[in-house]
């Protein structure tokens, strides 16, 4: 039996620029904060490459049931494809003699819990400490600095026949993306959850002949290419909710989902993110931007959202690795150097100006 369980904590030791951390989540949003440089996009990646394979390794057919001897190259090529690195040793940190990452990831469900290690010398070598009796029952979806929509037409089977140097994130959402829409019961559900970004986007997301356009109304199919690169993101959104990836019991990590948007923009996913919550999606977004930080800030005090359980975590240069703080406010979390310099800008012009 597969299950679907909202990812609950990641405990790391030795991995990348991380010393020894635990990282809780909460099941609605969690934003991991930090300057560039720290290890954001890695700690969506590590769980991300855990609960893709387990839900991948739980939909093979004939099944099989979960094991340390099927898990660990799985595992360990999952690792390779995610980072992109020429071996797992490069993914342990880097320090004076050897040493070995460890991680665990823990959903609410404990019997999905994976827990593996594997060397700084290691290429493809993971040992498995801790298996799950059950797989993931539903895959997770990693949205990258960019958006995919118009790179799909032919991008999966490319990847999948040729050596491209591109993350498997892009490879796996793209195989989402190119799903069929949801039919039948879930319709009602899917078309209310679609209502704000359709609204937003002034249309629908429609996919013909392996290509994916806005179809508004009385203009018709409009080609990807000629969208704005802050709608195709939104529109990524839309077509992944319309195939149920993005419904009830999902979970999204998204990088710098303001990367390339303006504030308008921003202002707008911010809303979108917390409508995907309310849809029962567990999201864990990656960010250095103030601007984000302080519009879900103000959302989530509003009525509509209030409900909605948060999590925050500030990455910050400690004396063993990266630190990690966490908190269930914004004015709980400290370091968050990068969003100071924001403010010190602010406050130079408003000095300027003055």
């Amino acid at each position: 039996m597969s299950r679907t369980s909202p990812l609950r904590a990641l405990v790391v030791k030795n991995f990348t620029a991380f010393g020894e951390n635990r990282l809780r989540f909460s099941p609605g949003l969690n934003v991991i904060v930090g300057e560039n440089g720290l290890g954001k996009t890695h700690l969506l990646k590590l769980p991300y490459a855990a609960m893709a394979l387990s839900a991948a390794l739980g939909k093979k057919q004939p099944p099989s049931p979960p094991s340390k001897t099927l898990l660990q190259p799985a595992m360990a090529q999952k690792l390779v494809d995610v980072f992109r690195t020429e071996g797992l040793g490069r993914l342990a940190r880097r320090k004076q003699g050897r040493s070995r990452c460890e991680a665990r990831v823990e959903f609410t469900e404990r019997r999905c819990n994976l827990g593996f290690s594997f060397a700084t010398q290691s290429r493809s070598e993971v040992v498995v400490e801790e298996a799950p009796s059950e797989w993931l029952g539903k895959a997770p979806v990693f949205l990258p600095t960019r958006e995919l929509l118009t790179i799909y037409p032919g991008f999966v089977s490319l990847y999948d026949g040729r050596h491209l140097e591109f993350e498997e994130t892009w490879r796996d959402t793209c195989v989402l993306l190119g799903a069929p829409a949801l039919r039948g019961p879930n319709e009602r559900e899917t078309a209310r959850a679609l209502a704000p970004l359709e609204d937003e986007l002034g249309g629908k997301i429609v996919m013909d002949q392996g290509r994916f356009y806005l179809r508004a109304p009385d203009v018709g199919n409009i080609e990807m290419p000629l969208v704005a690169e802050g709608h195709r993101k939104l529109a990524m959104l839309a077509r992944l909710i319309a195939t149920g990836s993005l419904l009830d019991k999902g979970c999204l990590f998204w990088d710098e989902p303001e990367s390339n948007l303006n504030p308008k923009l921003i202002r707008e996913i911010s809303r979108v993110l917390l409508h995907v919550c309310k849809n029962g999606v567990q999201v864990i977004a990656a960010t250095h931007s103030l601007f984000l930080l302080r519009e879900l800030d103000m959302l989530l005090k509003k009525e509509e959202f209030k409900d909605i359980e948060r999590r925050y975590s500030a990455l910050g240069k400690g004396a063993d690795g990266v630190a990690v703080a966490q908190g269930e406010r914004v004015e709980e979390i400290e370091p968050l150097t990068a969003l100071d310099e924001e403010l010190g800008q602010s406050d130079r012009f408003l000095e300027e100006s003055a």
